[in-house]
């Protein structure tokens, strides 16, 4: 009789433990193709964008404390602002404001993906806590209310708090889902430089362009499952900016095409390189040569795609 009262005490322990901790998942979203298409009055680009969720991810766990009006937010990266210069502070403190939320917060972030990467990391840990700190004190939103709330957080933020693959436009906030593509695998390669994308935006010009993506093909091309067509009519006219400063990602890139990858291109503003590849050998083929050219290279990952 003990050892079953014992065994129905921590069965209450584990309920009680999941009702006042969630765990999420952020994950990094790379561009299959990028392309600005006007400028609007108040500064911001006007993009054409296709993003997919990759399984790189951040690692969250939000968790009630027994302390009214506590709000903490550790990070494993111990230089990173916690403040509401951190877009998960800033996610917290919005939904703690508004719903009145007393109850105390804490906020453990695990960073792995690459800091101003083009993968939007910052932008997916912000959603993970969106929809977290929704579910976890059961708050009356529902999804198309959360991303309605994103919005006001940053352009990438709406698509990851969807995920999956969409075409983005206006300036990243508007969705349209795109069917699933193929099982393929994924190749980052982030070289050790520092990106600010409004300095890529800043200096971006369409006299540079060569070659534009055309995503009304790309969108048909991933409609119809046609891998070919799909990376036959792909680009991203950022790379226009950021290679001319970094030639290693151009360097990175042909080295991924010339080892078998359908596809190579830098991801949002960059410097992160991804690879697209048909199988998970080529892949950590492709990772290891990275790894062995490139010393400097310590960011190179594999990954699958996420729906």
């Amino acid at each position: 009789m003990i050892c079953g009262w014992n065994q129905q005490k921590k069965a209450k322990r584990r309920v009680i433990d999941f009702v006042n901790e969630i765990k999420c998942r952020a994950y990094a979203k790379i561009n299959l193709s990028l392309d600005i298409t006007g400028k609007r009055d108040d500064g911001y680009h006007e993009i054409s964008t296709i993003m997919q969720s990759v399984s790189l991810a951040d690692e969250i766990v939000i968790r009630k404390i027994d302390k009214p009006d506590y709000y903490k937010l550790v990070c494993n990266l111990p230089w990173m602002y916690t403040d509401e210069r951190n877009l998960v502070t800033k996610a917290a403190k919005y939904l703690i404001n508004r719903f009145g939320i007393s109850t105390g917060i804490f906020i453990g972030l695990k960073k792995q993906i690459p800091i101003s990467a083009g993968l939007a990391g910052g932008s997916s840990d912000c959603a993970a806590t969106l929809v977290g700190i929704r579910n976890l004190f059961s708050l009356p939103l529902d999804d198309e209310a959360i991303i309605s709330i994103s919005k006001q957080f940053g352009a990438d933020v709406p698509f990851c708090v969807k995920g999956g693959i969409a075409l983005a436009t206006g300036i990243g906030e508007k969705l349209s889902k795109l069917p699933p593509l193929p099982p393929l695998h994924i190749v980052l390669a982030k070289p050790p430089v520092y990106v600010s994308t409004a300095d890529v935006f800043k200096n971006y010009s369409d006299e540079d362009i060569v070659l534009r993506p055309n995503n009304l093909k790309i969108t048909k091309a991933i409609e119809s499952g046609n891998i070919n067509d799909i990376f036959n009519n792909t680009a991203n006219v950022l790379e226009s900016v950021t290679v001319a400063k970094y030639p290693i990602i151009n360097c990175i890139k042909r080295l991924m095409k010339d080892n078998g990858a359908i596809h190579s291109m830098m991801s949002g503003s960059g410097p992160t390189v991804f690879a697209i590849c048909r199988t998970k050998s080529q892949a950590h083929i492709i990772a290891d040569l990275i790894k062995q050219t490139y010393n400097e290279i310590k960011e190179v990952y594999t990954a699958s795609l996420v729906y």
